[in-house]
């Protein structure tokens, strides 16, 4: 039997297969596709192509993006990712025309991969890009395989494609956000959640607090790609979501604090762990800024964290928690639903918000002229305020753990009901009105400090010596502690009880610095410090024994010394008062107001309405003025408007 009849053979038994073949078989070899010139594919201002596209995003609030994929293609939103996680990776920012060709082919390849569905995240093996601190690949050991595969650190490669996605889905989800969401978004922090409570929350008489801190790590991964793709209908973007939250059992942050636990176990007991750095290599925080995230609260540690997704998981959870917002935001429309018996209503739009998601109805007459609901988040904390009967508060509590359940598969973590009969601890201020007391926990403070090793004991806490800062001089530790109380000062600045808070963190601190100071210079008590050093510790302080070293004040003069700063806050009028800056009610951020008014600035009709109502009043545009500048200097060689002046005034008396 020939070859031909054997071939014909199997084409009719397996028709897949036999085309496969045939496929190959008629296939003629492609020529090698030349190498492009990265630099060529830089052709773009990703600064602005991020600005357009959040403009686009703020003027179509409810229409989906349908295709993303050509942002991931753009060769400049990947350079401008690649500076951010250097940042991030070397705590230097690298001027785009600073980066080598090699890794701009690096990163060429890096997009092919994500655009061709390629990519494979937590790859650590096999990677297209490295961070400019690591060495290049090499044959690795054994040993050292299984230390990298073992190790809790994300591939650099994966913060380059996570700040890609982050750059392209902010702008399109942070429209579609409520306003009563306020954490991991620009423009909003935890003050402005502090301020939006004292302004709004005022006068009611229940308050539901839940935790849904679960969300946190412990979500579905369909439930977010549900809700991501009500906005995004980029099969590419979501089918890259969904790998990068793919269920592996352990997310990069349990894999970090175990690789710390094992190093810790391996290090022998007493002994000290000391590595020089290198000259690229970024220099840790400073002492002082270390104890400050150390010493705010565990609600504001908690991070998301969605296995491989990173610093894209905080907007992914916004994206789920979103929904709350909006039910809760339609629970309030319905509390203020008006029946036939309420004739009169009054009725607002909130015109400070870029897209009014719900109206505030405020009855004037009726059995419903009391009733008032008010509702914020921040992260996966919220606060509900209800002025009305107990059994519309306790409905409220249970349709909210029902909902939680059944679209996010969580639990509310402590719920809680709570009754002021007064409507809560009431501020009045001149000129600001009635706001709702918000105060600092002392209590909480003390743990903070006790965990920073500042203090010791529950009932009557002692000071302790900052040993951290044995080695450093005098000048250098007030320095530091100085810039921790300035931060501390800030971070309480709306609190009721500001002065109490500050002054208790100035004691501690200048009491430790003062133990401090007792053993390193053989003082034996804080009190001799004091005596010599004053009570702000400015003075400079030397030991007993080194009685022939120069003054201090020649020192100084010859500049071998610093200046030492007093410690801050030393007395209660020098600590600065709780600010009570006015919160308007319907606040919108920065960033919203410029994009709106830019929105509104693009569109004819309303840019014409303007220029027509600018010449009635008799105004002059700055263009005009500006060509009636060039005009006179070119033909006159001076401004005619103030040659008049002048003329004017000689012939006046």
């Amino acid at each position: 039997m020939s070859v031909r009849p054997n071939i014909k053979h199997l084409i009719n038994a397996f028709p897949s297969a036999g085309r496969n073949f045939s496929h190959h078989l008629n296939r003629r070899p492609q020529p090698p596709t030349p190498k492009q010139d990265p630099y060529a594919l830089l052709k773009e201002d990703p600064v602005q192509v991020l600005s357009d596209l959040w403009v686009k995003s703020f003027s179509q609030t409810r229409k989906p993006f349908q295709n993303l994929t050509g942002f991931l293609t753009k060769l400049d939103l990947w350079v401008l990712a690649y500076q951010r996680a250097c940042a991030h990776a070397t705590g230097s920012y690298p001027p785009k025309n600073a980066i080598p060709s090699h890794t701009l082919s690096s990163l060429v390849s890096l997009r092919d991969a994500v655009v061709h569905s390629q990519f494979r995240w937590n790859s650590k093996l096999e990677q297209l890009i490295r961070s400019p601190k690591e060495n290049p690949a090499a044959l690795l050991s054994r040993r050292r395989i299984e230390s990298i595969l073992s190790s809790g650190d994300p591939p650099f490669q994966d913060r380059v494609v996570q700040e890609v996605l982050l750059m392209i889905l902010e702008p399109v989800f942070e429209p579609r956000f409520s306003a009563k969401s306020h954490a991991f978004r620009p423009g909003r922090n935890p003050h402005t959640v502090i301020r939006t409570i004292r302004s709004n929350f005022a006068g009611y008489l229940w308050f539901i607090r839940g935790d849904l801190s679960e969300i946190f790590s412990n979500v579905n991964p369909s439930v977010v790609l549900g809700c991501v793709g009500v906005s995004v209908k980029d099969k590419k973007v979501l089918s890259l979501i969904k790998s990068g939250m793919r269920e592996v059992g352990k997310n990069h942050k349990q894999l970090e604090d175990e690789g710390r636990n094992v190093s810790r176990k391996k290090r022998k007991k007493g002994q000290t762990r000391k590595r020089i750095l290198n000259d690229d290599e970024p220099k840790p925080d400073p002492y002082w800024l270390r104890a400050f995230y150390d010493f705010s609260p565990e609600e504001a540690a908690e991070v998301p964290s969605y296995v491989y997704c990173g610093i894209l998981s905080p907007l992914l959870m916004n994206v789920c928690l979103n929904e709350l917002d909006y039910m809760m935001e339609n629970k309030i429309v319905e509390f203020f639903k008006p029946s036939e018996t309420d004739s009169i209503w009054k009725y607002s739009i909130n015109d400070g918000c870029h897209n009014p998601s719900w109206p505030e109805f405020v009855p004037s007459s009726g059995k419903k002229k009391t009733r008032k609901m008010d509702y914020i988040r921040y992260a996966g904390h919220f606060l509900i305020g209800i002025r009305g009967p107990r059994e519309e508060a306790v409905a409220i509590r249970k349709e909210i753990i029902e909902f939680c359940d059944r679209t996010f598969g969580i639990r509310v973590i402590h719920p809680t009901l709570r009754y002021t009969g007064s409507g809560g601890n009431i501020v009045s201020e001149k000129g600001v009105g009635t706001l709702l007391s918000v105060t600092a926990s002392l209590q909480q403070c003390i743990r903070q400090f006790r965990r920073l090793a500042f203090l010791k004991g529950d009932k009557d806490p002692e000071p302790l010596p900052c040993t951290p800062m044995l080695y450093s001089g005098q000048a250098h530790t007030n320095s530091q502690m100085n810039k921790l109380l300035e931060t501390m000062a800030d971070w309480y600045r709306y609190a009721d009880n500001r002065k109490k808070i500050i002054g208790f963190c100035a004691y501690v601190i200048r009491s430790s610095l003062a133990k401090l100071y007792a053993a390193r210079y053989r003082l034996k008590s804080r009190a001799k410090v004091y005596k010599i050093a004053a009570r702000d510790l400015s003075r400079p302080l030397r030991e007993s024994t080194n009685n022939s070293a120069p003054e201090y004040s020649d020192l100084l003069r010859m500049g071998l010394v610093d200046a030492i700063e007093g410690v801050q806050f030393s007395h209660m009028s020098l600590i600065p008062s709780c600010d009570y800056t006015p919160f308007p009610r319907n606040w919108v951020s920065d960033h919203e107001k410029l994009f709106q008014e830019y929105i509104r600035l693009q569109d004819a009709k309303f840019f014409c309405e303007l220029n027509k109502s600018v010449k009635q009043q008799g105004l002059c545009l700055p263009q005009d003025k500006v060509s009636e500048i060039v005009w006179d200097y070119k033909v006159l060689g001076c401004y005619s408007d103030r040659f008049r002046n002048d003329k004017g005034t000689e012939n006046t008396p």
